[in-house]
């Protein structure tokens, strides 16, 4: 997992949830306690991410089907596994990977009409795909989120017409982004259109025109509006 990669799990997993900050408090969901820790650490920033792991791994101890700890620790994990790619440590690596893809499967099985879950399982295999050389792999994490955004746009389908841009740019680019890399062009052209439809005069509208004039151009479309590293 590249930088860069990283990057996208933590801008795409903001924007798409579209949810202010909020100050701590015992009774908030659980991305505000842990999110802005992962994100840091996912930027480089050690201390940030063990933080946060071991508030995963308090969480879940106090409550093994703690969903959203479930798939933010499998997030994390994912991190891990391309820093041992990195690393050149391919056992270890794979064993992160594959421990990160259960505790995920598990997350979602535990609560699958859950935004926030649905989300950070998509946005985390989406940039990891973008991330990986193998092209089986590549599409079967593809494939998953894919899955996982459709949940979230049906789930979504009511606010949909007043969601704001980023959100919602962030969402339809995820799709564009995840169906082109399953394979399907059709799908990607679908949302790389409404996107142009329905955001115009934003990044996203100007990010899909480019893309659907040129289909196999490597542009970002994803983690635009306010995230500009």
């Amino acid at each position: 997992m590249t930088k860069l990669t990283s990057w996208l799990i933590a801008a795409s997993i903001t924007t798409i949830l579209a949810v202010p900050a909020l100050p701590q408090a015992p009774t908030q969901p659980f991305r505000y306690e842990v999110r802005e820790d992962m994100f840091r650490g996912f930027a480089g920033d050690p201390v940030a991410f063990a933080r946060a792991m071991a508030l995963c791994e308090a969480r879940l101890a106090e409550n093994p089907d703690h969903a959203e700890a479930l798939v933010w620790h499998a997030s994390g994990l994912l991190f891990q596994a391309g820093q041992a790619f990195r690393a050149r440590d391919e056992s270890q690596g794979m064993a992160l990977n594959q421990r990160a893809l259960a505790q995920m499967a598990r997350a979602v099985a535990l609560r699958p009409d859950e935004i926030e879950v649905l989300v950070v399982r998509a946005s985390s295999l989406l940039a990891t795909a973008m991330g990986t050389p193998d092209v089986e792999r590549a599409r079967a994490y593809a494939v998953t989120a894919v899955g996982d955004f459709e949940k979230a746009v049906a789930l979504q389908q009511r606010q949909l017409a007043n969601m704001p841009a980023h959100p919602k740019g962030e969402l339809f680019a995820g799709l564009a982004e995840a169906w082109s890399r399953v394979g399907d062009a059709q799908k990607a052209r679908f949302y790389l259109t409404r996107m142009v439809a329905e955001l115009p005069d934003t990044p996203y509208s100007a990010a899909a025109k480019a893309r659907l004039d040129n289909p196999s151009a490597t542009s970002r479309i994803t983690c635009l509006g306010c995230h500009t590293k």
